[in-house]
């Protein structure tokens, strides 16, 4: 398979459409922050109106991600793949699940604050993306990222409060 699946592959690869975001991942440019962006719209409303859901799906999506994201990986022949966003989505689930309050100001920091700590990955993120192989290695990463961005939620909201 080319590196960049089409639109037509991710509909026969469950795996590629599921770790390539419903096609979010396919944007030419920034596919982790169109994946981010598509994955905090579909969820906040599912916080909203089914949180017993949403837990669900968060749940399923971090358990099955490993190997969502590895066989992705494993079509398109390329290990973490720029536009293998599955693991941004179940990153910025966790984070929304995790606020100290269900608004648009902390959903906002939530999308703006895991996209931070993704994007220049300090340690221990950058470790672990440079160092965990695999499927595991392409979700580690993201998870890491949610509870940075969750701590420093956090941090803020204690401040303010």
């Amino acid at each position: 398979m080319a590196l960049s699946p089409s639109w037509s592959q991710l509909k026969q690869h469950p795996a590629l459409m599921l770790g390539f975001g419903f096609g979010s991942g396919l944007a030419p440019k920034a596919p982790g922050t169109w994946g981010t962006l598509l994955g905090w719209l579909l969820f906040i409303p599912l916080i909203q109106y089914a949180p017993v859901v949403a837990w669900l799906v968060f749940g399923l999506g971090l358990v099955a991600g490993s190997w969502i994201c590895g066989r992705a990986a494993e079509l398109v022949g390329v290990h973490d793949h720029s536009g293998i966003v599955w693991d941004e989505f179940v990153g910025i689930w966790l984070v929304l699940l995790l606020l100290p309050d269900q608004t648009w100001l902390w959903w906002l920091a939530a999308f703006v604050l895991f996209r931070l700590f993704d994007i220049i990955k300090p340690w221990p993120i950058g470790w672990l993306d440079r160092h965990v192989a695999g499927g595991l290695g392409i979700m580690v990463d993201d998870v890491v990222a949610a509870l940075m961005a969750l701590a420093s939620i956090w941090l803020i909201f204690l401040m303010v409060n």
